[in-house]
C-alpha cells in the first residue's frame, strides 16, 4: 500500500497527462476500404471533436487504426492554447512527412484550433500538410480528402454561427465503456485577453437540449455510467425553440423589452443539468468548464437536488488579483470570485470538489499581485489545479495591446510557488477524506497493479482499492484509509 502511495504524484504543469494529453484512434475493422488514424492533442473538447470526425469518416468508407503506418489518412486534431503545444504538433508533422515520403499516397491533415489559426500557412508556405480543416468544417472532411487525393488544395477554416454537430452520433475513441463526453455547445464569446479560443472556435452557440438528452440516454443504454457535459463556458448555455429570442435572453433584455415568450421553450444550463440527471439516477453527470462570471445559484441548487450530479466544479480563477483579472478581461473581481466559492460551500458543502486554472506571470503582474494568487489559493483550498506560466498567443488582445514584460525566470519562479502550494493544499483536502466512505464508479484497473481498481468519487478524486469481485462500471463504497496529494486509497465496505 505504501509503495502505491509513493508512486503516485500530483499532476504538475510539465506532466503530459495534465496538460499535453495525446490520444490516438483505436483499431476498428468493419471491412471498410480505407484506414483513418487520428491523433488528438489538448483539451477534452478536442477529444470529443475527434469522435465526431471518426463518425463522419466512418460513413464515408473509413475504419480507424491505431498504427500510423497503416493509415491512408492521418489527421492531427490540434490545440493552439500555448506555444509549446503548437511546436509539438510541428515536430510531429515533420516526422509524418518522413513516413509520407515512403508512402506517397498517404494524406496528412491538420484539424482544430491550430488549423484555424495558421490556415494556409501549413498548406502552402511550409507545405507540411494536404488538408487544413477548422473546428466547424468537419462535415466537409470527406470532400477535402477527395480533393487531396486528386492533388488539389484542401482547406476549409470558415467559422459557423450555428454548427453544433447535434445530429452526429460520435464514435467513442479510447473509450473505457464507462465514461463519455457530450458536447453541449461550441465557441466562446468571453474574449479573455490571453485566450485564442474565440478566434479559433468562433462565436458561442448552444446545442438542442433534446439531442443532448437523447445522446445521454443512448450512452446509458449501452452501459455507460457517467457523462461529462462539455463547453468552453457551460454556464452560458442557453437554448430556445425560437432562435430569435436568444440574443435578447443572452443579454438579459427579454423581460425588460417586454418580449412575449409565451409558448417559447427556453433551457438554460440549470435546466439542461436537470434534464440529463433525469435520464437515470445511475448515470453520473459532470460538466466542464464553468466561468465565474456566469455560474448561478440555480446551477448550484440543481446540483444539490440530484445525487447523480457530481459535487465538483472546475472554476478557473487565473489570478487572485483584481487588477490582473481586469487586464485579463475575466469579468469578475477577487472579491466576487470568493463570494461564488462561499455560495458553493454553503449550498453544496465543504466536501464539494473545486479545481482551478492558474496563470503565473501575466502581462504587468507584479510580485505583490502574484502573492494575491497565493493567498486566494489558501482561502479557497482547491482540491487540485492546472497551472501554467503565461505564454503569449498571436492575435489575442493581450498580444496586440500589452507587453509580455514579466521575465521568464520570474514566471517560472512564481509558477513553482503555485505548484508547491497546490501540492500542500491537495494533500490537506485529501486528508480530510481519510476515514470516510466514498461512492466510487469503477473505471478500470489501477495503472500500478491489476490487483487494484480505480475510479472517482463525486468530487472527482481518484480512488484506488483492491479489486476483489468488483468490475468496471460498478458503483463501490470505499472506506478511505490513506492518501497522497493526488489519490485516495482504501478498501471496499
Amino acid at each position: 500500500m505504501r509503495k502505491i502511495i509513493k508512486d503516485i504524484a500530483i499532476l504538475k504543469p510539465d506532466d503530459k497527462e495534465a496538460n499535453e494529453q495525446v490520444k490516438i484512434s483505436e483499431e476498428s475493422n468493419t471491412g471498410k476500404t480505407r484506414k483513418l488514424y487520428i491523433e488528438s492533442y489538448g483539451c477534452q473538447m478536442n477529444f470529443s471533436d475527434s469522435e465526431i470526425v471518426a463518425s463522419i469518416m466512418s460513413e464515408h468508407g473509413f475504419d480507424t487504426t491505431s498504427e500510423v503506418d497503416n493509415a491512408d489518412v492521418v489527421l492531427l486534431n490540434t490545440c493552439a492554447i500555448r506555444d509549446n503545444a503548437e511546436q509539438r504538433v510541428r515536430n510531429r508533422l515533420r516526422n509524418l512527412n518522413h513516413i509520407k515520403n515512403k508512402k506517397p499516397g498517404m494524406v496528412v491533415g491538420v484539424l482544430g484550433c491550430m488549423a484555424e489559426r495558421l490556415k494556409k500557412r501549413l498548406l502552402e508556405e511550409e507545405q507540411m500538410v494536404d488538408i487544413v480543416a477548422g473546428p466547424d468544417s468537419y462535415r466537409d472532411l470527406p470532400q477535402l480528402v477527395l480533393q487531396a487525393d486528386e492533388g488539389q488544395e484542401a482547406v476549409n477554416v470558415f467559422l459557423s454561427r450555428d454548427e453544433t454537430y447535434a445530429d452526429i452520433a460520435p464514435v467513442r475513441l479510447n473509450s473505457n465503456g464507462v465514461t463519455a463526453f457530450i458536447s453541449i455547445m461550441r465557441g466562446c464569446d468571453n474574449m479573455c485577453s490571453f485566450c485564442v479560443v474565440p478566434f479559433t472556435r468562433g462565436r458561442e452557440r448552444s446545442r438542442d437540449p433534446y439531442s443532448i438528452v437523447k445522446e445521454a440516454q443512448d450512452l446509458f443504454d449501452k452501459g455507460y455510467r457517467e457523462v461529462t457535459l462539455l463547453g468552453q463556458n457551460v454556464d452560458s448555455y442557453l437554448w430556445s425553440s425560437n432562435p430569435d429570442v436568444i440574443s435578447l435572453l443572452g443579454e438579459k433584455k427579454a423581460v425588460k423589452k417586454g418580449a412575449d415568450l409565451t409558448g417559447v421553450d427556453i433551457v438554460d444550463f440549470a435546466g439542461l443539468l436537470e434534464k440529463v440527471a433525469l435520464v437515470s439516477p445511475d448515470l453520473r453527470i459532470r460538466f466542464s468548464t464553468s466561468h465565474p462570471k456566469d455560474i448561478t445559484e440555480d446551477v448550484l441548487h440543481t446540483m444539490a437536488k440530484y445525487e447523480n450530479i457530481c459535487k465538483y466544479i472546475h472554476l478557473p480563477v487565473q489570478s487572485g488579483n483584481s487588477r490582473v483579472l481586469d487586464a485579463m478581461n475575466r469579468g469578475y473581481t477577487r472579491e466576487r470570485y470568493l463570494e461564488i466559492v462561499a455560495s458553493i460551500r454553503r449550498i453544496l458543502g465543504e466536501e464539494c470538489g473545486i479545481s482551478s486554472d492558474m496563470i503565473a506571470g501575466f502581462c504587468t503582474e507584479t510580485d505583490e499581485e502574484h502573492q494575491d494568487t497565493l493567498t486566494l489559493m489558501k482561502e479557497v483550498k482547491y482540491d487540485f489545479s492546472y497551472m501554467f506560466y503565461y505564454s503569449e498567443r498571436p492575435n489575442t488582445p493581450a498580444a496586440k495591446k500589452m507587453d509580455d514584460d514579466v521575465p521568464l525566470e520570474a514566471k517560472k519562479k512564481r509558477l513553482q510557488e503555485i505548484i508547491a502550494l497546490q501540492q500542500k493544499l491537495s494533500l490537506e483536502r485529501n486528508q480530510q477524506d481519510v476515514g470516510k466512505v466514498h461512492k466510487v464508479l469503477v473505471e478500470g484497473f489501477s495503472k500500478r497493479s491489476d490487483d487494484y481498481l480505480k475510479g472517482r468519487n463525486t468530487a472527482n478524486k481518484m480512488v484506488i482499492f483492491p479489486k476483489k469481485h468488483y468490475k468496471k462500471g460498478d458503483y463501490v463504497n470505499v472506506m478511505v484509509k490513506e492518501c497522497s496529494a493526488a489519490t485516495l486509497i482504501g478498501d471496499p465496505v
